[in-house]
């Protein structure tokens, strides 16, 4: 039903040219990415997105990524990150961001702002700053939030990126040696890399992803009282889950300010975003709880943060959930209540408008919504689906014309 576009993930990228390896790209490697990249360009990505906490998008340095980004510059696109830190080197990371802008040429999307862990929540400020000084400079900087304070990745996030390096993060953490090196950094980060555990504290770690039958009573239990319950310290019992499960193990990290979410969401340069993946209630719910974020992330803000707590207006809140968004993608037929625009409508009643997913209980639908229309097509009608499916691909600015 709905209509779908992508960047080209960094990672997806780096992995195509170098595999896991740690370290520079060669030259040849780097010619590989330029010519992937300008091929995904014409094929109508968005841009190319990097989340720099993570393997392999971490080995990727400063130079690396604005030599990618000047190819996404001559097609007209965008370079969205999340950024190499988001505690204690957030300013750094904010710059670095900054620097790949100015230096390739193109526009800098920063995704999911947000200062984590309790010793950086009073960083947020000086972020604040930091980018309206870029865009006052004339850097094209902008950044998206959503609106919980809590994020959502693995319980693998808590380790070192060089643990994951060429792709040997399970037979490392089946290693004696490599794992006693693995527990010794999460518990002494060497600075270099964002220590996750630390930034939530274990109380503040909640694992919801769990496969094996074994471990599912351990969905929704912060990291201290699974390891309580195994008997175990709680490096031990996220690395040995880690190991019996075989994946990264879904995880919500409590770790951010309410009092930043709700300044944030008043900045003009600010749009909203879920950062998650759509879900079914019905059909997904057996399979374990999700970020609530997937549920109610636009009904909590124009629920919660407009009409309860004013934290900023009704027609801002809306702009920056469609116009501000297609604009940002270069979108100029979208995103508007205009003669010639896509007719794109969603109709939701103000004084009702709430979200109803919560960490506890995530696959809940929100309320207040009655109709939608994608592409002229109704898919909700009166708060049911009409089984309509007028999707489509949308294309950024680099895309070659149709045959």
């Amino acid at each position: 039903s709905p209509n779908i576009g992508s960047f080209l993930g960094g990672g997806t990228l780096r992995r195509y040219a170098c595999g896991m390896r740690m370290g520079p790209a060669s030259a040849e490697e780097l010619a590989t990415m330029r010519r992937v990249v300008a091929e995904a360009m014409e094929d109508g990505a968005f841009g190319v997105s990097y989340a720099l906490i993570y393997p392999p998008d971490s080995f990727v340095g400063t130079d690396e990524l604005v030599e990618v980004c000047k190819v996404v510059a001559a097609h007209g696109g965008l370079y969205i990150t999340h950024i190499r830190s988001e505690a204690d080197g957030l300013l750094g990371a904010i710059d670095e961001a900054v620097e790949v802008g100015r230096r390739a040429g193109l526009p800098v999307e920063i995704y999911h702002l947000k200062a984590s862990g309790r010793p950086h929540w009073g960083l947020m400020p000086a972020a604040i700053r930091a980018i309206e000084a870029a865009r006052a400079a004339g850097v094209d900087v902008t950044a998206d939030m959503y609106p919980y304070a809590a994020s959502g990745t693995g319980l693998s996030s808590i380790l070192p990126p060089w643990a994951d390096a060429d792709g040997r993060l399970y037979q490392n953490l089946a290693d004696p040696e490599m794992r006693a090196r693995i527990r010794a950094e999460v518990l002494a980060p060497s600075g270099d890399w964002e220590p996750m555990a630390h930034n939530s504290t274990p109380d503040g770690v909640m694992p919801i992803g769990f496969l094996r039958p074994e471990h599912r009573p351990y969905i929704g239990r912060r990291l201290s009282e699974i390891a309580a319950m195994r008997g175990q310290h709680w490096v031990d019992a996220a690395l040995d889950l880690l190991l019996a499960e075989g994946q990264r193990i879904s995880t919500i990290y409590f770790s951010m300010d309410e009092a930043n979410v709700r300044a944030q969401l008043a900045l003009p340069w600010i749009k909203i975003a879920t950062d998650a993946g759509g879900h079914d209630p019905e059909r997904d719910a057996a399979e374990g709880p999700v970020h609530p974020r997937a549920y109610g992330t636009y009904p909590r803000v124009l629920g919660r943060y407009v009409r309860e707590e004013g934290a900023l207006t009704l027609e801002d809140a809306v702009r920056k959930m469609s116009g501000a968004v297609a604009a940002r993608l270069g979108l100029r037929d979208r995103g508007l209540l205009r003669e010639g625009c896509f007719a794109d409508v969603v109709v939701f009643d103000p004084e009702t408008i709430a979200d109803r997913a919560t960490f506890e209980a995530p696959h809940q639908l929100s309320v207040g919504v009655r109709d939608v229309w994608v592409n002229g097509a109704r898919v909700l009608a009166d708060g049911a689906h009409t089984g309509a499916t007028p999707g489509r691909v949308v294309r950024g600015p680099g895309a070659r014309p149709p045959a």
